[in-house]
């Protein structure tokens, strides 16, 4: 069983049916998923702002059953930093890296941000939206 985090985009994309969803549905059922604070946060504002509080709740507490990745070491701070230093990424997003590369895990996404990461962590991109 590998390790996966989940980026915002592949959460928004499994539950908004969009291509790459089937991937997402796979690693959530057979391998062990970490997902970050981060991830978590942005799903609910996002949802919050485009489709209400109840619609933010629900695919909050959806999640929560997975573990969740809450603090942060020295180690993953300063990776963290480093990635957002080095590279055109957001604040979010090297927070998010940083996760998956001090866990040995697969950052699973659908944000060509990421793209700027090539080689410095292990990533599966899901199909970008055209």
């Amino acid at each position: 069983m590998k390790k996966y985090v989940l980026d915002t985009s592949a959460l928004m994309a499994y539950l908004e049916a969009e291509e790459g969803s089937d991937r997402v549905e796979d690693v959530l059922t057979a391998e062990e998923v970490i997902l970050p604070f981060i991830s978590l946060m942005k799903l609910y504002y996002i949802s919050l702002q485009e489709q209400g509080q109840t619609v933010a709740d629900e695919r909050y507490a959806a999640f929560r059953r997975y573990p969740a990745f809450w603090q942060f070491d020295e180690q993953t701070t300063l990776t963290a930093a480093r990635l957002k230093a080095a590279n055109r990424i957001s604040f979010a997003d090297s927070m998010i890296a940083a996760i998956a590369i001090q866990q040995g895990a697969i950052l699973v996404h659908k944000d060509p941000e990421y793209d700027e990461l090539a080689g410095q962590v292990e990533m599966e991109a899901l199909p970008y939206k055209t």
